[in-house]
């Protein structure tokens, strides 16, 4: 059995500081033994938990969204490949849904800054007396 990590070494491998990595074990996300010092002591499987973490974060998955799927997998064990293959699967429609949008408004601002046209006449953006305010709150129009 290979020697647990102190939190120093955890930070440094898994390139998260130390206060993030109490935050995720405030939240559940990780574990941490403690020594008879009160010191934190995570087992190295962590470090995948930790990279899950931080990928799954990128991709704009929410900590409780990324809580709920740790919860389901094994305590007892290391996660298989089958174990986060599930997981992928079970994010795939919201991240397509996420794609689909970033490409959008990426192809509507290249669009928005190159058109030059000095007008609200033909923005796709302009929303004149907030007539979307009755759509709800935040962008509607991306």
């Amino acid at each position: 059995m290979q020697e647990p990590l102190t939190i120093g070494q955890l930070s440094e491998r898994s390139g998260v500081a130390p206060s993030a990595l109490r935050y995720y074990e405030r939240l559940g996300l990780i574990r941490a033994e403690r020594t008879g010092g009160n010191q934190r002591r995570y087992a190295r499987t962590e470090l995948r938990r930790v990279a899950f973490i931080r990928i799954s974060q990128q991709v704009g998955i929410s900590l409780d969204e990324i809580r709920a799927a740790l919860d389901s997998l094994p305590a007892s064990r290391t996660p298989t490949p089958e174990d986060w293959s599930r997981l992928s699967r079970a994010w795939r429609d919201q991240l397509d849904q996420k794609i689909t949008l970033l490409t959008r408004l990426r192809d509507d601002l290249d669009g928005c800054i190159g058109c030059g046209c000095l007008s609200l006449r033909r923005c796709t953006l302009y929303n004149p007396g907030d007539a979307l305010a009755a759509e709800g709150a935040g962008p509607r129009r991306v």
